[in-house]
C-alpha cells in the first residue's frame, strides 16, 4: 500500500468513517460511485455527440462490466 497521506491526515479521515458508521459509510460509496457513472457518461457524450440515450448506456455498460447489452 501507497504511503501518500501524512498519519495525521490518515487519522482524521479514519475518525471521520467512523463517526459515519456503516450505513454513512455504504451511502457514500454509492455517491461515489454514481459521480464516477456520470463523469463517464458525460465523457462518452463528449466523444460520440451523436449516440442516442440507448448508445450511451451500451458504451457505459461496454466500460464497466466489459460487455454491451443489444436487447431491452
Amino acid at each position: 500500500m501507497l504511503a501518500d497521506t501524512l498519519p495525521a491526515a490518515r487519522a482524521a479521515q479514519l475518525e471521520a468513517q467512523r463517526r459515519l458508521g456503516r450505513v454513512g459509510r455504504f451511502l457514500t460509496a454509492c455517491q461515489m460511485s454514481q459521480s464516477v457513472r456520470d463523469m463517464a457518461i458525460a465523457r462518452i457524450r463528449r466523444r460520440h455527440p451523436n449516440l442516442d440515450e440507448r448508445g450511451v448506456r451500451g458504451h457505459l455498460m461496454r466500460e464497466l462490466y466489459g460487455f454491451r447489452r443489444d436487447t431491452e
